[in-house]
């Protein structure tokens, strides 16, 4: 599955936060790339404000133009807020789950287990980032020596963020469990997910 490859500190001075986790870089240097980035004024449309939300959104979770077009879709099939169900379905990813789970360091890095197949889901081996996961799904580690050092130094390194509430974790197992659905206040999202669905919704 494509995914972005290209330099990431550039995007987060781009949209002025740190999208792929904290910089010292972006801290230095807070202003947008390119010889004009420190004294750009440029009025921002409507239009270009939508675009902006949707991009950091896009590349906050790892997603092309067209898997993040399709969580849209998905979502405005549902009964709601479209806006709401968009982000539930992001942050209920698998990907996204491992990452939130501390077996990897960054999403790229759990979307990198997955594939790998490293990640089980229920007993059987997942290797589809975009797989969405429902409550009471379990998710561990493989048992094999290559899978479970991975996980330990994912754990290790993350021990500064916190597993969120609607996720339990085992640590000694290297198994999690999603226990509920998260709400839109426990998701707290990098952007305007109400101005992305108008931007879509043109």
């Amino acid at each position: 599955m494509a995914r972005y490859t290209g330099p990431r500190v550039r995007i987060s001075r781009r949209f002025g936060v740190p999208i792929f986790g904290p910089s010292k870089y972006l801290e230095r240097r807070n202003f947008p790339p390119g010889v004009h980035g420190p004294k750009s004024r440029r009025k921002q449309t409507e239009y270009g404000l939508g675009l902006i939300e949707k991009q950091k959104l896009r590349y906050y979770y790892g997603l092309m133009e067209r898997q993040f077009r399709n969580v849209y879709e998905r979502a405005l099939r549902r009964r709601g807020v479209t806006g709401e169900h968009m982000l539930q379905m992001l942050e209920t990813r698998l990907d996204n789950v491992v990452f939130h789970l501390g077996f990897a360091n960054s999403r790229a890095g759990a979307r990198q287990m997955v594939c790998h197949g490293h990640i089980r889901v229920n007993g059987r081996k997942v290797n589809i980032p975009s797989y969405t996961l429902k409550v009471n799904d379990a998710v561990d580690v493989k048992n094999n020596n290559v899978s479970r050092q991975l996980a330990t130094k994912g754990l290790e390194s993350s021990t500064s963020r916190a597993v969120p509430d609607w996720l339990s974790l085992n640590k000694d197992e290297f198994k999690g469990v999603v226990m509920r659905i998260p709400t839109r206040d426990e998701i707290q999202p990098i952007a305007n997910e109400q101005t992305v669905v108008e931007f879509y919704s043109r």
